[in-house]
């Protein structure tokens, strides 16, 4: 076996474990039964999305993907702490399905 054949295989295998991964979640953004069972997942779902970008960056040997990775992750952070803020609230105020 070849280091290069070697390297495909790994990516393959991250690929397809991520890809469950990325699956899963959207279960779990379906069925929820929370707001912050969503939340979650919808940061998980993003989290795949990076880590998607960055196998397949090299794989392809591209740079873009990485830039297209980084960028995802800092919108992913500031959405998930105005996701947690509004959950915040409405569990202030009392919501039963929070």
């Amino acid at each position: 076996m070849t280091p290069t054949s070697f390297m495909h295989g790994c990516l393959a295998i991250g690929l397809t474990c991520i890809a469950i991964a990325l699956c899963l979640s959207f279960v779990r953004l379906a069925k929820g039964p929370t707001l912050v069972d969503r939340i979650v997942a919808i940061d998980m779902i993003t989290t795949a999305v990076i880590a998607i970008c960055g196998l397949y960056a090299v794989k392809a040997g591209s740079d873009a993907f990485l830039d297209i990775a980084v960028a995802l992750a800092l919108v992913s952070f500031i959405s998930v702490l105005a996701f947690a803020r509004y959950a915040e609230q409405v569990a202030h105020r009392g919501d039963p399905d929070a």
